[in-house]
């Protein structure tokens, strides 16, 4: 398979991963008290409201055809922590809500669409359980913006308030070090090749 059609395949079962994901923020959100992504019509598949070119094509494709892990992402859906009930653990549940889902996407399409499925379709299925099994554990990092700093109050009290605010100003250096730096994206890769065998991947 040509690198081309590699990242083309990848973009195309990212841009649905990525949309699932922060629609299933705002949807926790709302569940919370926050209805602000629904009064932004962002609680929906609609692809147009959800694409940000550099997180959801650009970096997507560069990843995919230099053979690094696809990950990027959508625009995020607002969320205003103030209008949660309990702010705190429930900005970690929101949070939470995204890797989550694609980790579940991983699941369903690993253990129960691959095995039914061959050809291209397979190449397909295989790339977005994948790709859902990246999203899922590059999102756990507790590196701002990514929803794993979402859990740093909640872990560490007031300290991880101020631990997320000194990050946050280095926080996408940090996110490119793992993408693009060997010896940073070496840490990911123990548990998304763990996730991507429950998967039924490997």
């Amino acid at each position: 398979m040509s690198p081309i059609v590699q990242g083309l395949i990848f973009i195309a079962v990212l841009v649905p991963s990525v949309i699932l994901h922060e629609v299933a923020h705002g949807w926790v959100a709302e569940r919370f008290g926050d209805t602000t992504a629904r009064d932004a019509g962002r609680i929906t598949l609609n692809p147009l409201v959800h694409i940000d070119p550099m997180g959801t094509i650009i970096l997507p494709a560069v990843l995919a055809l230099t053979g690094a892990p696809v990950f990027g992402w959508a625009k995020p859906v607002p969320v205003i922590p103030a209008h949660l009930r309990r702010p705190v653990r429930d900005m970690a549940i929101v949070g939470l809500a995204g890797p989550v889902t694609n980790a579940i996407l991983a699941l369903l399409a690993g253990r129960l669409l691959l095995p039914a499925v061959s050809g291209w379709i397979g190449v397909a299925v295989w790339a977005f359980a994948y790709v859902n099994v990246v999203l899922a554990i590059f999102n756990l990092l507790p590196v701002p913006p990514l929803d794993g700093s979402r859990l740093l109050p909640l872990v560490l009290g007031p300290r991880g308030r101020s631990v997320w605010s000194a990050i946050e100003p280095f926080g996408l250096l940090i996110i490119f070090a793992f993408l693009f730096i060997p010896q940073f994206s070496v840490v990911l890769m123990t548990p998304i090749r763990a996730l991507a065998r429950v998967a039924g991947l490997a």
